[in-house]
């Protein structure tokens, strides 16, 4: 595979990664410092949706489409419109629309298009029921996350932005945008929000927050950019730094990554994992694929994830994650050792 074959299809995924990025950190702002829960909506598999995921995935549907108008573009994505389109959820719809559509009217700083006019709600509901792909191992197809880690995100924790392509089955690139990220890993810590965190000034390497990571598959490389501050339009020549897995290689040295929520992971079977392993550490457990960003960027060493009996993985949970810490020269297995499979069709 040349390593060029999908510069286009990188370029425009980062660019799109960070827009909604910079949508959700104005999003998040407004959950965590208001009491109104009028923009977080139950989902009847018991996991939260706020403003934001619509608001993603009908931005990244939109922006996709755009850029490449001449391919029937197909789309794996989590969320349906039959929530939003509830007579119940008109306040949530319009709060979808408002943020839609000033996140599009951003695209020009990320070297994108804006549509020429507002769009209505029919045009917004139309972009996400459009992501309604079941993938498989013909052809090729978007998957998106878009708010992974959502019980972190409406926390004001940990949570990311996950967009891969996949083609004839196989994951081709992977973009995960982390915007509550610290460039310290030591603030990088399940107890702490970042509205706890100490707040330096902007210019401070301290406390700089948030980046999209990125990867290509057959490079060899990933890489990282900080996110947008402000409205500075991004120095994309310049801006990305190569990340790679961490060297340490003795488990009493190593720190493992887990899942905080326990609905759908084993947390026993893992420390007894770990033991057996003469994994000293406590573990960092981290909302998110954020994980996956933390072993990329040598933050920790492993990622052990041991569902729950019933508990069926999503691939939108591990595309964009797999192959950048795979690039970055990592390796991911399933239990058995063996690669994991992205082209199964979803159901």
């Amino acid at each position: 595979m040349g390593e060029n074959n999908y510069a286009k299809e990188l370029d425009v995924a980062v660019r799109v990664v960070h827009m909604a990025c910079s949508l959700c950190q104005r999003v998040q702002e407004g959950l965590v410092s208001s009491t109104s829960n009028d923009h977080v909506k139950s989902k009847d598999d018991d996991s939260l949706v706020t403003v934001a995921d619509w608001s993603v995935q009908a931005t990244v549907s939109l922006m996709l489409s755009a850029s490449f108008s001449n391919q029937k573009v197909s789309i794996v994505a989590e969320e349906d419109v039959q929530t939003l389109s509830n007579s119940d959820s008109v306040g949530l719809l319009t709060a979808v629309v408002n943020t839609v559509n000033e996140c599009l009217a951003e695209a020009p700083k990320y070297g994108l298009q804006s549509p020429k006019e507002a769009l209505g709600t029919s045009q917004i509901l139309e972009a996400i029921s459009r992501c309604n792909s079941t993938g498989g191992r013909n052809g090729r197809h978007w998957v998106l996350d878009p708010v992974d880690g959502t019980l972190g995100f409406v926390r004001g924790d940990q949570y990311a932005v996950a967009l891969a392509l996949i083609e004839e089955g196989k994951v081709v690139i992977g973009v995960l945008g982390c915007p509550n990220y610290p460039r310290k890993k030591e603030w990088l810590n399940h107890h702490q929000s970042y509205q706890s965190m100490p707040k330096m000034s902007d210019t401070s390497d301290t406390w700089e927050k948030g980046c999209v990571l990125y990867a290509q598959r057959g490079s060899g490389e990933a890489w990282m950019q900080p996110l947008i501050h402000g409205n500075k339009k991004h120095t994309w020549s310049n801006s990305a730094q190569r990340v790679q897995v961490s060297a340490i290689d003795d488990p009493a040295l190593a720190t493992f990554c887990e899942p905080v929520e326990k609905a759908n992971t084993n947390h026993s079977f893992t420390a007894g994992v770990a033991h057996s392993m003469g994994l000293n550490k406590q573990p960092l457990r981290v909302h998110s694929m954020v994980k996956y960003a933390a072993i990329a960027r040598g933050d920790a060493e492993i990622f052990m994830k041991f569902a729950q009996s019933g508990y069926k993985e999503k691939i939108w949970d591990h595309a964009a994650g797999v192959i950048i810490v795979e690039e970055a020269g990592g390796v991911v297995t399933d239990a058995g050792g063996h690669p994991l499979d992205f082209s199964g069709v979803c159901t």
